[in-house]
């Protein structure tokens, strides 16, 4: 699907839109019924996460050798396939960002030959499932200020530190983490920062209780500890001292990819608000005659269409080989623009529902819980405004 010659600009392709409709009636079939019952009872479903590789889901942005869709994939794809999958459930479609986006990207870019071999099929599959550790109690959007350390010891990595709120990081089926962790000191005193591959298993590696989240109840995250973990020189993933070079490369992807995830949050909150807008009578009548109401739905179908064209022209931009420096402004204005839309747009279709709206038994009510970590994970929100305003000219810390 690498062809955009068809996109005008960053319109979808007709294989896209072919595609989008495969994945739609498989989240409508296998995701859509169940969600709710996911939610309730915090249940991740690794038996679907099986069908979605078997789908080929984790593979679209992978070579053939791998397993991956090859030329007939592309990051357009992977968002489209986000999206449709948030359409019906949040916490899937950050299942599958993460797993691509932040499991199987940063070892497909960096990861050398024998690292590809070893882990990329089984991923790519969907098989298994590998998390990405970089946050930390005082490091975040600071990573910089990374406490975790890794120091070589007898061609070993030994690995002492915490992460947080890692996603698919302590399933049944998670094969590894890959961990940022300070290796040394730079002559101007900066940390030295290096990623390492942890796998699953490796004594202690430990991935503590699941968080209860606010949303996302049916997505997999834990807090990590590593106490004393060796792992194998050949683990370092990439050049020793390039994680922090590696984790900003590998978040501009992941913002386009939140985005996607966004929109199809906002499409889900209009198809609900819609829908029950024209049922619900009030007064005689529909409550969609309203102004009232009928100005907000209005507003949802404005937002959406804004945040989809966002995101799908960095999606465009990535597949086209844009400069880095104009996919990064667009990655950026995609994440803040469609993020922080689906956070308006989970409030008006719960005002929209009204009393209904505050129930569990309705859809609204998971969606509005879940879209607020939208605007927070792969870059808050504010980190998208100074990123934008660096990338006009100004000098902002």
């Amino acid at each position: 699907m690498r062809d955009m010659s068809t996109q005008s600009g960053f319109e979808l392709s007709r294989e896209h839109e072919e595609f989008r409709r495969t994945v739609r009636d498989f989240a409508e079939a296998e995701i859509a019924p169940h969600a709710a019952r996911w939610d309730r009872d915090h249940h991740f479903p690794v038996d679907v996460v099986r069908k979605m590789g078997a789908l080929g889901l984790f593979g679209l942005t992978a070579p053939e050798e791998f397993g991956g869709m090859g030329e007939d994939g592309d990051f357009t794809s992977l968002c489209v396939a986000i999206e449709e999958i948030g359409r019906v459930d949040q916490s899937m479609g950050i299942t599958l960002e993460a797993a691509v986006g932040l499991g199987i990207n940063p070892i497909l870019t960096f990861g050398t030959a024998e690292q590809q071999q070893a882990w990329l099929p089984d991923l790519v599959a969907g098989t298994t499932l590998a998390g990405f550790g970089l946050t930390e109690p005082g490091a975040g959007s600071d990573a910089g200020a990374t406490k975790t350390r890794a120091v070589l010891e007898n061609g070993e990595w030994v690995v002492n530190g915490a992460k947080q709120f890692i996603t698919n990081s302590g399933s049944e089926i998670t094969s590894l983490v890959t961990v940022t962790a300070r290796t040394g000191e730079r002559e101007d005193g900066r940390p030295e920062i290096s990623t390492i591959i942890v796998p699953s298993g490796t004594p202690g590696f430990i991935a503590e209780k699941a968080y209860d989240k606010l949303g996302w109840h049916a997505s997999d995250t834990h807090p990590l500890s590593f106490q004393d973990v060796r792992v194998p020189e050949a683990n370092l993933l990439g050049e020793r001292g390039r994680g922090y070079a590696q984790f900003l490369a590998t978040l501009d992807d992941g913002r386009v990819a939140i985005a996607a995830l966004a929109v199809g949050c906002i499409q889900a909150c209009l198809e609900m608000s819609l829908a029950y807008a024209g049922d619900r009578q009030t007064f005689g009548g529909p409550i969609g005659r309203k102004q009232g109401v009928a100005f907000q739905v209005a507003d949802l179908e404005v937002m959406l269409h804004a945040s989809r064209m966002l995101t799908y022209r960095a999606a465009a931009m990535k597949d086209g080989g844009a400069p880095m420096k104009d996919f990064k402004q667009a990655a950026a204005v995609a994440k803040l623009y469609a993020t922080e839309s689906a956070v308006t747009a989970t409030r008006i279709a719960t005002q929209v529902f009204g009393g209904y709206g505050f129930m569990e038994e309705y859809p609204v009510a998971r969606f509005y819980r879940d879209a607020k970590v939208l605007e927070i994970g792969e870059g808050t929100s504010e980190v998208q405004r100074m990123l934008i305003a660096r990338g006009l000219g100004l000098p902002v810390e």
